[in-house]
C-alpha cells in the first residue's frame, strides 16, 4: 500500500527503510535538504521536500482536499505541531489510517487527545523506553529485558556466567531438574553461531540466551545465568533530569518499594521542579561527569546508573564512568542507532535508543495490524516475538505443536489460555481462543502465523 512519512530524521528514516523493504510503496516528506539528499540517494523511496504540515506539500505527496491514493500517513518529526496539523489534513483527505509521534507527554497522557483530533495511533518513547530501562536495572543480569503478556512474563537475554550450574547441561536437563521453573531459551547465539536451539543442546559458558519465562521466577532464572550478580535492587542514579530521567524515575519509585533514588543535574531550575514532583526521590544538584562529586554521593556502592542527559556522546561518557567508579550495572539513552553496538567495546551494560524504540512501535503497527502484533524487535539476531490469537476455525485449533511443522527458525514459547500461562512443549494441543507469543526470525514469521491461520 502506499505510505506517506513526515519526517526522515532517525525515526522516519528508520520506519520508511522497514516499510519500503516490506514492499511498501513509500512517499517520505523532508524539509531539510541534507536529510532528504540522503533518503533519496540510500532508500527505495519518492522524497518529497518540504513542511509536511502545509497542504501544498502533501498535496505533492498524493495527499490532497477530499482525495487521496495514500492509505496510511505517519507523521513522526520532532515537532509536535507538525505532526497533528499533517495527521488533521490526512484525515480531511480522506486518508483512512494516520499515525503520529507525539514529542510532549502531554498528549499521550490522556487517550482522548488521539480520539479528539482523529488520530488513530498517537505515539510516544518515553514511556516505552522507561519501562525497558526499569527492567534492565531490577533484572541485573539481564542484557535485554522486554515485558509480554501484561507483565506477566518477558523476554531476557543473559549470559552464561563460567561459574554457572548451567553450564553442560542439554536445555532438556535444566527443565527436569527445575520442574517448578517455567523457562525456555527460544535463541542462543553462541561464538558467531545464532540460532533456536534444540532441546539437546548443551549451554557453555559465554552463550547468550533470549529466554522466555515467567515474571515472578525471573530472579530464580538470573541465579541459574549469573549466580554472582542476582541481586535486589537498592539504589539508583539517574544523570539528566529530562523526560526520560523524570518517567524512568516514577516507574522505579512507584514500582520499588524503599528504593534510594538519585538525580543528578546540572540546572538549578530542572532539580527544583523534580524535587517538587517526586518528594521521594534525593534530588542532586551537580555535574554528573565529576568523579569525586559522584563518589562523594555514594555512586561507589550504587546497583545501577542511568545516563539520560540530551546528548548519546555525553550518556555513553558517563555510562562508562560510572561503571568504573564501581556500579553494578550502568546503561546509556542514547537516539543514533549506530551507537547500540558500542557495548561490545566499552564497559557500559546496556545502551537504550528511544528513537529506535519508537520506529519499532509504528512498524509493528503497520506490518501486524489486526489480532497479531509485534511484542519486540531484536535486531542483533535479526528475531521477533509476535503475539496472535488462534481462532476457532484455525487449521492449527486442536492440533498438538509437534503436528505444526513450525518453519526452521521459529517457535511457539508462551501459550495464555484464558488467563492461565503456560511454557508449551511439543504435546501441547491448541484451542480456537488460545494467545500465543511465537519468537523466530523476520523471514520465518509470515509462515509461522499462515500455520497459525
Amino acid at each position: 500500500m502506499r505510505i506517506v512519512i513526515v519526517g526522515a530524521g532517525e525515526v522516519g528514516y528508520s520506519v520508511a527503510k522497514n516499510l519500503s523493504s516490506d514492499g511498501h510503496d513509500i512517499v517520505l516528506v523532508e524539509e531539510d535538504d541534507a536529510r532528504a539528499a540522503q533518503a533519496e540517494e540510500s532508500l527505495d523511496v519518492m522524497v518529497v521536500k518540504g513542511n509536511g504540515a502545509r497542504p501544498s506539500v502533501l498535496a505533492k505527496a498524493g495527499i490532497e482536499g477530499g482525495r487521496s491514493d495514500a492509505m496510511m500517513l505517519i507523521a513522526c518529526t520532532n515537532r509536535d505541531e507538525v505532526n497533528l496539523m499533517a495527521c488533521w489534513i490526512a484525515k480531511r483527505s480522506g486518508v483512512p489510517h494516520v499515525i503520529a509521534r507525539a514529542v510532549g507527554l502531554e498528549f499521550t497522557d490522556n487517550e482522548s487527545w488521539a480520539k479528539d483530533l482523529g488520530i488513530d495511533m498517537l505515539v510516544s518513547p518515553e514511556r516505552s523506553v522507561a519501562k525497558d530501562i526499569e527492567e534492565l536495572l531490577e533484572v541485573r543480569a539481564a542484557l535485554h529485558a522486554t515485558e509480554i503478556a501484561g507483565g506477566r512474563a518477558g523476554i531476557y537475554l543473559f549470559r552464561v556466567a563460567q561459574d554457572s550450574q548451567l553450564c553442560g547441561l542439554p536445555l532438556y536437563e535444566i527443565r527436569k531438574r527445575n520442574p517448578n521453573m517455567i523457562m525456555l531459551v527460544v535463541w542462543v547465539k553462541s561464538g558467531e553461531d545464532s540460532f533456536v536451539p534444540k532441546a539437546s543442546y548443551e549451554l557453555r559458558p559465554g552463550d547468550l540466551c533470549y529466554t522466555m519465562c515467567y515474571r515472578s521466577q525471573i530472579f530464580e532464572i538470573e541465579r541459574l545465568f549469573q549466580p554472582a550478580k542476582s541481586k535486589r535492587l537498592k539504589r539508583v542514579f539517574v544523570i539528566g533530569a529530562g523526560k526520560i530521567g523524570h518517567q524512568t524515575a516514577e516507574r522505579l519509585l512507584a514500582h520499588i518499594p524503599g528504593i534510594d533514588l538519585r538525580i543528578v543535574d546540572e540546572d538549578r531550575a530542572k532539580c527544583e521542579k523534580f524535587a517538587g514532583e517526586l518528594p521521594r526521590a534525593m534530588i542532586l544538584c551537580g555535574d554528573g561527569s565529576d568523579a569525586e562529586f559522584l563518589k562523594s554521593e555514594g555512586i561507589t556502592d550504587a546497583d545501577g546508573c542511568v545516563a539520560a542527559t540530551e546528548h548519546d556522546e555525553t550518556n555513553l561518557m558517563l555510562a562508562v564512568l560510572a561503571k568504573t567508579l564501581g556500579v553494578s550495572k550502568s546503561i546509556a539513552v542514547v537516539r543514533n542507532h549506530n551507537y547500540l553496538g558500542m557495548t561490545n567495546y566499552i564497559p557500559v551494560d546496556a545502551i537504550v535508543n528511544r528513537n529506535q524504540t519508537l520506529a519499532d512501535v509504528i512498524t509493528r503497527s503497520v506490518r501486524y495490524p489486526g489480532t497479531s502484533k509485534v511484542l519486540t524487535v531484536l535486531e542483533e539476531i535479526s528475531a521477533e516475538a509476535v503475539e496472535t490469537t488462534i481462532a476457532p476455525d484455525s487449521p492449527a485449533a486442536g492440533k498438538k505443536l509437534m503436528e505444526l511443522r513450525m518453519p526452521a527458525g521459529s517457535l511457539i514459547g508462551l501459550l495464555d489460555r484464558g488467563g492461565e500461562l503456560l511454557i508449551p512443549t511439543g504435546q501441547t494441543e491448541l484451542r480456537g481462543g488460545d494467545k500465543v507469543v511465537i519468537f523466530g526470525t523476520a523471514s520465518s514469521m509470515e509462515t509461522a502465523l499462515g500455520i497459525l491461520g
